[in-house]
């Protein structure tokens, strides 16, 4: 018998001076209907992916951790031909995710070599019960109140290795128990859960638009090192993937951290672009509210452009191997803040492309918080890609800056 659970109400292109015109991107939300293709996604495993309501179908495992069902899915795996078997992402960095952070990964136990097989015992829970709340501040971003929907407790991280193998999975929770379970008000389940069929073995996720390297890409969210990050994303607090390696550093041989770009003050409105950043998902993309198939505003709102629309430092179609190897799952996060003259100009447009951004920042029209030059805030978050609109990501579309002749991060 399918177990779910339905009840109650619910609720322009503009450029700067020496940067690279910005590619067209299907701003008008009548264009982003349908369902996205098999070629242009880079897991095979997922099943369907609905662009009328940025829902995307995975398939579900089922596993337990102290006799207590619990709910999976995988999406990368750092060894290649895995990858290839299981339909997921080839992240060969997660592979580095113990270094200086033994308890970054779980060891999990199974009757099989390989994930998903047989039901896996897991060491960490997540306690999906608590009440996200996000209350916006004067400017809608930072806010004045907010609290993760999902914690993981000290044991519990997204990364999983079976005991006596050394293949490193992504492999986040996503509902516990055996049902009824909770898709509107999400209290036994992630806060993107829509629907979920422990029959069929599937469940389908509220995924997020971005951009790489010049291109609208997809991906999935779930942990999220520090609380605010995980409100943000609508993911499960992970803190025990605090010391995942490491701080900027993007392109470190044997780091697991990949940098992504979110801007604090990009212009708002219903469209990216030129909408872009955090107060644009407050405000535009509704992001105070719950997310379920009831709440078909805030799933219109997103379908049309009012995600944070953040930027992606790696992409594994990059034709380059040694860039599509450094794609991670893992994100090294960047808070992005326009400068006052940046604002004051209207310079402040989504930008797209990582080395862009870069570029602005080297100029004085972007920092981090506080007026520092922009570099990572220390804040872990698990978003795996899964395709892309229209054409794959496959380059840059600036040059990497360079200070001092050292490459800024």
């Amino acid at each position: 018998m399918l177990r779910r659970m339905i009840s109650r109400h619910v609720l322009i292109v503009v450029l700067l001076v020496g940067l690279m015109n910005t590619p067209a991107f299907a701003q008008d939300g009548e264009q982003v209907r349908g369902d996205l293709s098999a070629n242009k996604l880079t897991m095979q495993s997922v099943l369907h992916v609905d662009l009328n309501r940025n829902i995307a179908r995975v398939p579900l495992f089922k596993g337990s951790v102290g006799g207590t069902t619990v709910w999976y899915v995988i999406m990368d795996v750092s060894d290649e031909g895995l990858a290839r078997e299981l339909g997921i992402n080839f992240a060969p960095r997660l592979a580095n995710a113990t270094n200086g952070c033994p308890g970054c990964v779980q060891e999990v136990r199974s009757s099989d070599s390989v994930l998903g097989r047989a039901e896996v015992e897991f060491n960490g829970m997540i306690d999906f019960s608590p009440a996200r709340i996000y209350v916006p501040g004067p400017m809608a971003f930072p806010p004045l109140e907010a609290q993760p929907g999902a914690i993981g407790d000290r044991k519990y991280t997204d990364l999983v290795r079976i005991q006596g193998t050394t293949a490193v999975y992504n492999a986040p929770m996503v509902a516990v128990g055996e049902g009824p379970f909770d898709v509107l008000d999400h209290t036994n389940t992630n806060d993107r859960v829509m629907s979920i069929d422990t029959d069929n073995r599937t469940v389908d996720l509220l995924f997020i638009r971005a951009f790489s390297h010049g291109k609208d890409v997809f991906y999935f969210t779930f942990g999220a090192t520090s609380a605010l990050g995980a409100v943000l994303e609508r993911g499960t607090f992970v803190p025990a993937q605090g010391l995942l390696p490491f701080q900027n550093g993007s392109e470190h041989p044997d780091g697991t951290r990949s940098a992504i770009f979110a801007f604090t003050n990009g212009q708002t409105g219903p469209t990216s672009p030129p909408a872009q950043g955090l107060r644009h998902v407050v405000i535009d993309g509704l992001l105070p509210q719950e997310a379920n198939l009831l709440n078909t505003p805030l799933l219109e709102a997103l379908r049309i452009g009012g995600d944070s629309h953040n930027v992606l430092d790696s992409f594994p179609t990059l034709r380059d191997p040694r860039l599509a190897r450094l794609y991670s799952p893992m994100w090294d996060t960047r808070l992005a803040v326009w400068s006052p003259l940046a604002v004051a100009r209207g310079l402040n447009v989504a930008q797209t492309d990582a080395n862009q951004i870069r570029q602005l920042a080297v100029r004085g029209l972007v920092t981090s918080p506080g007026g520092v030059p922009l570099g990572s805030n220390n804040s872990v978050v698990n978003c795996p890609v899964f395709g892309f609109l229209n054409d794959p990501p496959n380059e840059p579309q600036a040059p990497r800056p360079r200070v001092r002749g050292r490459v800024v991060d």
